[in-house]
């Protein structure tokens, strides 16, 4: 047995442990949501360094680790441990890293039951290097194969996959195949959640059956060729009629979001410049406060026949001496995103919330490490705690 798979098996069972004792204090989510998420897996490889290495330098790192990674694993986990029944659909490849982290998954509580496997295929893995100096992580990402092709998906799959599901989370990796889950998922109405990180091949057939969208930093703006966040997400409503909301998350700025809204507002009302109505609803946001603030506008007509309400969220301030890993954050607050879906939170609770388990991941080496349980102090005064 090699030593990898040694290191490995060492680090399941240790979360495994953690995870069982937190468990026995959770409470089940009432009425059993299932949140379904379709993506790649991959394992990452993290080392910690006290500054990026220039060309040609050899250093010493402080500290490493193997740990499970892929946007939708690392979301699905925390959906999991927040105590909502989380069901992942991917492929893997038969080796001792692609055991692994479905047996990582499932220590989570994550049902990796309909998961497909590759006989002869390799695992995805990245080597991220996180800088101490500026508390930034670099990625190297090394594609695996086979990918999660349509003709995995059966008909009987499809169906069983699907059934109870509240929401479905695609990131657009898996393109056609994500496409016909996403198709699949419209017609039994299912909710969907796209995960919109860079323009990809075949992502724009998918953001049109979303009701849904959470986007990284640049997404909104190259996709919309918008010159400022507020301009691209009202252009990501008038484009996308069915999505209900949009976000972008801005890292240690927070996000910003565009709701659609459903309110009659008297035609005799002149609509409202949504660069302006920003700037005015900057003036009137906390962005002092430790703790994640969200502050909203009125209900306001904008530009393309679209009513909206727009929102800023702030993130909480993490001491320097904290801030570990930033690894996984917006994996992390999309995990909370489906929390609030799934259990009818509020969208102030939900945006709120989910800063708060994003800063919470903060705090650890790696994606996953610090994902909080519903049991978790910081996160009490969402639980009635």
């Amino acid at each position: 047995m090699s030593n990898l798979y040694l290191l490995l098996s060492y680090s399941v069972l240790t979360q495994r442990q953690n995870s069982d004792m937190t468990s026995r204090s959770n409470e089940a989510v009432p009425g059993h949501p299932i949140v379904l998420g379709c993506g790649q897996l991959c394992l990452d490889y993290l080392v910690t360094v006290p500054h990026f290495p220039v060309p040609d330098q050899k250093i010493r790192g402080t500290s490493f680790k193997v740990q499970g990674g892929g946007n939708t694993g690392n979301t699905l986990t925390c959906a999991a441990r927040l105590g909502l029944a989380s069901r992942i659909l991917a492929k893997v490849a038969d080796d001792s890293q692609g055991r692994w982290m479905l047996e990582e998954l499932e220590s989570s509580g994550v049902d990796t039951s309909f998961c497909v496997t590759a006989k002869d295929g390799v695992s995805h893995f990245n080597y991220v290097i996180v800088d101490n100096q500026t508390n930034t992580r670099t990625c190297i990402f090394t594609p695996g194969y086979p990918p999660l092709l349509p003709d995995d998906l059966t008909e009987t799959l499809l169906l069983a996959v699907l059934d109870g599901v509240r929401v479905l989370h695609v990131t657009g990796r898996s393109r056609e195949t994500e496409l016909l889950l996403a198709q699949k998922a419209r017609s039994k109405n299912v909710s969907i959640l796209i995960n919109a990180e860079k323009r990809r091949e075949g992502l724009d057939k998918l953001l049109d059956l979303g009701d849904y969208a959470i986007c990284s930093t640049h997404f909104p703006q190259e996709w919309t060729y918008s010159p400022s966040y507020p301009s691209a997400l009202l252009s990501m409503l008038i484009r996308l009629p069915k999505l209900k909301f949009v976000i972008v998350t801005l890292g240690e700025h927070g996000c910003l979001m565009l709701e659609r809204c459903s309110n009659e507002i008297p035609e005799s009302e002149e609509e409202t410049d949504i660069d302006e109505l920003h700037e005015s609803l900057k003036q009137s946001t906390d962005f002092t406060s430790v703790l994640p603030v969200c502050n909203s506008s009125p209900v306001t007509r904008l530009k393309g026949n679209v009513t909206g309400r727009l929102y800023i969220v702030t993130a909480e301030k993490i001491p320097s001496s904290e801030l570990m890993d930033t690894t996984g954050a917006g994996d992390a607050f999309t995990g909370a995103l489906l929390y609030g879906l799934c259990t009818d939170m509020a969208l102030e609770e939900t945006l709120t919330f989910a800063s708060r388990v994003a800063a919470c991941c903060c705090r650890g080496l790696g994606a996953r490490t610090t994902l909080p349980f519903r049991t978790d102090p910081n996160l009490a005064a969402f639980f009635g705690g």
